[in-house]
């Protein structure tokens, strides 16, 4: 211990002998320890003690380099690490459920899709595909949960805490989060749980946010999502509904925002959804299988192109991907002045009240969705077409009474659209 605070004061007693010609070519640095020196040295050489420990160590930093150059690395960094997602644009047939996770994308108000049907109709290979489609979005730099600057309903209690204050908040560009919950994962992993590391080395409780915080403001997609337990069918009932994570554990009690587009998949055939996280999804898509023989053909041929060369896959498909990310952002922006006639309006609601659908959230999935559609289609003002268009999948899942009823295929809200809207 001697010996290495003998070398700290050397270092700093050189201080006085370095050439003033010499100095400029070094980089200036602070030491940093836990409690105390404030000091800059020439040489690019720190000496920082960590809080409660005797050892120092040395870092060696630059105070030229700037946030937005290490940002844009490890967002390249970050690219080229991921695995190769297969191109939206690529996908044959399968066109009610693109258009529902497209809907989605464009208003996150809309609450979700649950998309069911059989094995092996790309389901989930459609979900993640959506990667990279996902626009950016502005946060607050370093904070777990995505806080968006403007919105106090998003905003994590610590940067609500510093708006209030009057502080400033550094904000960056990111791409909305798609995250994945597995089946076996745990409840403590999902909601967050204490900082064990934290509590052991510093004494002190803190929280380690979970996925849900990791979601907020961004896509949560849970795979064959009717095999889901129970405890963490609740978990997500709950933050649905409100739009907040309450944790109480441990000693700790916080509350984050978890505002998500939940997607989720699964076969019917393995067990049904339970009515209560059903009702949660703002849309329902159902997928068949593919029966025209070309286009199961092409279906094959282009997935074994894209497990040869999927970089030469992604690269043919470039434009396409660009084409319709930029028709996303158009879209997105232009949703504030889309509208919607009262008369429209009125009739959505009369075929949800003659469909007998409980409660008023398929009334609102419909006109959110119809909106949504229009404004991708580069219109601002809603038609029937576009409203005949969305209404099967706002309202099919909300029409059963009986849990063991199967769910309708859509042909009785199109008959009732049609004999209303006549």
């Amino acid at each position: 211990m001697a010996s290495v605070l003998g070398t700290s004061t050397a270092i700093l007693a050189s201080r006085s002998l370095v050439s003033p010609s010499l100095k400029p070519a070094f980089p200036s640095i602070s030491i940093n320890p836990g409690q105390g020196y404030g000091r800059k040295l020439y040489g690019g050489i720190g000496i920082q003690r960590r809080k409660g420990r005797p050892q120092f160590h040395i870092a060696v930093t630059n105070v030229a380099t700037e946030i937005n150059s290490v940002e844009q690395a490890q967002k390249l960094a970050a690219k080229e690490s991921q695995r190769p997602v297969f191109p939206f644009a690529a996908i044959v047939g399968q066109d009610e459920m693109k258009l529902c996770l497209l809907l989605n994308v464009i208003d996150p108000k809309i609450g979700g899709v649950m998309i069911m049907g059989d094995r092996g109709t790309g389901k989930s290979t459609t979900v993640r595909s959506l990667v990279d489609l996902l626009p950016e979005i502005r946060v607050v730099f370093g904070d777990p949960y995505n806080s968006d600057p403007e919105d106090p309903e998003s905003m994590g209690i610590e940067v609500r805490e510093k708006v209030v204050n009057g502080e400033e908040l550094t904000i960056t560009m990111t791409k909305i989060n798609m995250v994945d919950l597995p089946l076996g994962a745990t409840e403590d992993r999902v909601c967050g749980t204490i900082d064990i590391e934290k509590a052991l080395t510093e004494g002190v409780k803190a929280f380690e946010p979970g996925l849900l915080a990791k979601a907020n403001r961004g896509i949560l997609y849970v795979d064959e999502v009717n095999l889901l337990d129970d405890h963490l069918v609740d978990v997500l009932l709950d933050s649905a509904a409100s739009g907040w994570n309450t944790v109480e554990r441990e000693g700790i009690s916080i509350s984050h925002p978890a505002r998500f587009i939940l997607i989720g998949s699964g076969n019917p055939e393995e067990g049904e959804l339970r009515p209560q996280l059903l009702d949660r999804f703002g849309m329902h898509a159902q997928v068949g299988t593919v029966r025209d023989a070309e286009l199961r053909v092409k279906i094959v041929e282009e997935r074994a192109r894209f497990d040869k060369n999927p970089k030469e896959f992604r690269d043919s498909y470039k434009a396409e991907q660009e084409k319709l990310q930029q028709q996303i952002a158009s879209a997105r922006s232009s949703l504030s002045s889309v509208q919607i006639d009262q008369d429209l309006k009125v009739k959505i609601s009369k075929v949800c009240a003659e469909l007998n659908v409980d409660g008023l959230r398929g009334d609102i999935v419909t006109n959110r969705a119809a909106k949504a559609l229009a404004a991708l289609k580069g219109r601002d003002k809603v038609i029937a077409e576009d409203i005949a268009t969305v209404i099967p999948n706002c309202l099919r899942h909300r029409l059963r009474k009986d849990p063991l009823e199967s769910i309708d295929s859509g042909l009785l809200v199109i008959e009732k659209f049609y004999e209303v809207f006549s």
